[in-house]
């Protein structure tokens, strides 16, 4: 899978390309993450991008013609144009579903803006799918799409040492939120491990953790189980992870 992130301040991303399971899957080519500068497109030479909002008020506002150019420059590399993603606030909220959605694509692009954001023809011609991190404002849509290649990435055959652990996730093919887990040691000041997790009786945790996971959904977002009633039993499952 392929990214391409357009942005002001593409540098922000040169620390988190070499980290941990991305930095893996990118040495392995699973993915490939490619960054753009709006400014190479800017003409004047102050490297203009950005002015101020017909009608007055606070901040600045990203232009069309430099937007443009880089998006249209870009979109013709690589072997197709791929998904615009527009990160903004007022966008589609980033959840489970819409992650998997955006998984689906084998190259995205994202479109980060600054200052108080695009002018709206931007959205207009571009058509871009918006997507907002959640409901608060960055200073950029950078940390945002940084977000969604982590969210993404997990989902890429390959990219996880467990091919299944994804699956156990919060908002994963169930909605419900993950379960408590335990490790080692056994007890730690005077906490102790469920003594179902230590019986060896793989559906009897199977089981277990459902209902942990229900009455954490329950009581941290019902709003989700609105949305799919829960299962009130869990089948026994070959891939369900054990010791």
């Amino acid at each position: 899978m392929r990214f391409d992130v357009l942005s002001l301040f593409p540098e922000l991303f040169h620390s988190y390309l070499q980290q941990s399971l991305l930095k893996q899957a990118l040495d392995k080519e699973l993915l490939s993450v490619h960054l753009w500068n709006f400014r190479e497109w800017a003409t004047d030479r102050h490297k203009s991008v950005d002015d101020t909002p017909y009608g007055g008020g606070p901040g600045m506002l990203m232009m069309c013609p430099p937007v443009y150019d880089c998006v249209e420059h870009v979109q013709q590399q690589g072997n197709a144009p791929g998904q615009l993603v527009m990160m903004t606030p007022t966008g589609r909220r980033l959840d489970q579903s819409l992650v998997r959605e955006l998984a689906e694509h084998d190259r995205l692009l994202l479109l980060c803006g600054r200052y108080e954001g695009f002018d709206q023809r931007i959205v207009q011609g571009l058509n871009p799918l918006e997507v907002s991190a959640g409901d608060f404002v960055c200073n950029g849509g950078e940390v945002p799409a940084m977000l969604v290649i982590d969210c993404v990435m997990r989902l890429i055959p390959g990219v996880l040492g467990d091919e299944t652990s994804h699956k156990y996730d919060s908002f994963a093919e169930s909605g419900l939120l993950e379960y408590p887990q335990y490790t080692k040691p056994r007890e730690f000041r005077g906490m102790t491990v469920p003594e179902v997790l230590l019986n060896g009786n793989h559906q009897a945790i199977a089981q277990w953790r459902h209902e942990q996971s229900v009455a954490r959904t329950q009581q941290r977002r019902a709003d989700e189980l609105t949305k799919k009633p829960p299962a009130a039993k869990v089948p026994w499952q070959e891939d369900w992870p054990t010791d």
